[in-house]
């Protein structure tokens, strides 16, 4: 059970990010809550990762692939004393998940969801077939060449389509394809197995959700219409507020079993919602979730105090616009 506020001592909390990469403004919106309430510790595989210098204290580790590398983040979780550790990037997801027992057992908290509906996230035909069963819309998608073409065929599949990876992030190779012969040039020159699905034609939005880890309920929701993407994430976007988009996501949420901050990309046709993928972390658009008021990190040090969040769902205004532009960080010689 969660502690009311007013039995929660004053404890210092320690929060871990992992693979920092260039995400310094989410690394500043951590320090800025966590300030006079413990540190931000990063990591990341290379000193060029401009982030891990916002942090209290870096660290450089191997890559997630080697296989020490686990014990090398529980080593640093025991030396700086680390309550609750988020990554950044979706590989290492699975691999925390995995893991989870080894980091409770040193009294450090995965702020993330179970591992089954973490792997269930990164199968797009899995999450697809998982959507269909629970009754939530999503985009017809089709697992490999033959079954997509029996689609077409049948006319339940029309061009133009989408073609990508099974399993990746960060909208990595995906391909709007038009016609029968690319379609069966892409799918004979890949080494991945890929899946195609229907191009829906409408407005797409970025939702930001806060699933509270102690009450497993949602507590915070930002939906923003995507106005432009720029290397798989939101690089221009307007806030809006829809009572059916909230509804759905909150339902969803609530039956899938994630907890901790998450990204949805959801599409809307014709009056009809589509839930595309979700992101079982902070997505690349949170940032105005959090300038418009929706601040997850106090969340997450709220929840590793023991502390259950007030529902904030709907906390914002409409109508404000994120644009994000470059920053440079310079490494003194």
């Amino acid at each position: 059970m969660g502690k009311c506020i007013n039995d929660v001592e004053d404890d210092l909390m320690n929060i871990l990010i992992l693979s920092a990469g260039t995400r310094n403004k989410l690394v500043q919106y951590f320090k800025k809550a966590f300030k006079d309430n413990g540190k931000v510790v990063c990591t990341d595989l290379t000193e060029y990762a401009p982030a891990i210098y916002d942090a209290d204290i870096y660290y450089i580790v191997p890559p997630i692939s080697d296989k020490n590398y686990i014990q090398t983040i529980l080593d640093i979780c025991k030396k700086e004393n680390i309550d609750g550790i988020i990554s950044l990037i979706d590989p290492e997801l699975e691999l925390l998940a995995e893991n989870k027992s080894l980091f409770e057992d040193i009294g450090t908290k995965l702020i993330l969801s179970p591992e089954s509906v973490v792997k269930s996230s990164f199968d797009k035909y899995e999450f697809y077939k998982e959507l269909k069963e629970k009754k939530f819309n999503s985009q017809k998608t089709y697992l490999g060449l033959k079954d997509t073409m029996e689609a077409i065929n049948k006319n339940e599949l029309t061009y133009p389509v989408f073609v990508k990876p099974n399993t990746g992030s960060a909208s990595l190779n995906i391909q709007k394809v038009s016609d029968a012969e690319t379609l069966s040039l892409i799918y004979s020159n890949s080494q991945k197995e890929l899946i195609t699905q229907e191009f829906i034609n409408g407005k797409e939005y970025g939702i930001d959700v806060y699933i509270d880890l102690i009450s497993k309920k949602v507590i915070s929701i930002f939906i923003k219409e995507k106005l432009k993407m720029r290397a798989g994430e939101t690089d221009k976007s307007i806030a809006v507020k829809n009572d059916e988009i909230t509804k759905l996501v909150k339902d969803f949420v609530e039956t899938m079993g994630y907890l901790g901050p998450i990204d949805i990309d959801l599409f809307e046709q014709d009056g009809k919602y589509y839930i595309s993928e979700v992101n079982p972390r902070f997505g690349g658009g949170y940032l105005h979730a959090y300038l418009a008021g929706c601040d997850f990190p106090m969340f997450i040090l709220n929840n590793l105090k023991g502390i259950i969040n007030d529902s904030k769902i709907d906390n914002y205004e409409s109508g404000s616009v994120m644009m994000k532009y470059n920053e440079v960080k310079l490494l003194e010689a």
